[in-house]
């Protein structure tokens, strides 16, 4: 599984050093590089295929569908369980499909509303003027992209979390 770490470095410049570090160097696809920089910086500067998501909907999406076909699936079977309702067990798989969708609807309108967790952890980082390189990669290749971002000046933040939800 892929875990993401999250470097800081002072300014653009520093940020594609420590991508090429990334890359090149710890053989990191570019697909699993990205980088966080304040908005005009990110609008102008940083090409769109190294842009960090800006909310949280992927993620929100994925627990909405699991938190909406799961209470679906729990009132599909109490509705099997009370006889009076007449449900059969497709008409459970049915209320879990929907109450999936429901869940992944709504979860998703108010992920798109909120930033993306790198964005709320370092905050601060960012309003500071510093461009974040977030690193998706497993175990050993991640040892090895921090000793080689980290040798380009980045600063390692404490920041590592599963990137299943990313």
């Amino acid at each position: 599984m892929k875990t993401r770490h999250v470097y800081a470095t002072t300014d653009l410049a520093g940020a594609r050093a420590a991508v090429h570090a990334a890359t090149a160097r710890a053989g990191i696809d570019r697909n699993d590089v990205s980088l966080i920089a304040k908005g005009e910086v990110e609008m102008e500067q940083i090409p769109d295929g190294l842009k960090e998501a800006q909310t949280d909907f992927k993620p929100a999406a994925l627990r909405g569908a699991l938190g909406g076909g799961a209470a679906g699936l729990v009132a599909g079977i109490v509705g099997v369980a009370v006889p009076p309702l007449g449900l059969t067990l497709a008409g459970a798989g049915a209320l879990a499909l929907a109450g999936a969708a429901v869940g992944t609807w709504s979860a998703a309108l108010v992920g798109s509303s909120v930033p993306d967790t790198v964005r709320r952890t370092f905050e601060e980082e960012i309003q500071a003027g510093r461009v974040l390189v977030v690193v998706d990669a497993e175990e050993q290749s991640l040892r090895r992209a921090d000793a080689a971002v980290q040798a380009t000046g980045a600063r390692l933040l404490p920041y590592e979390q599963p990137s299943a939800l990313t």
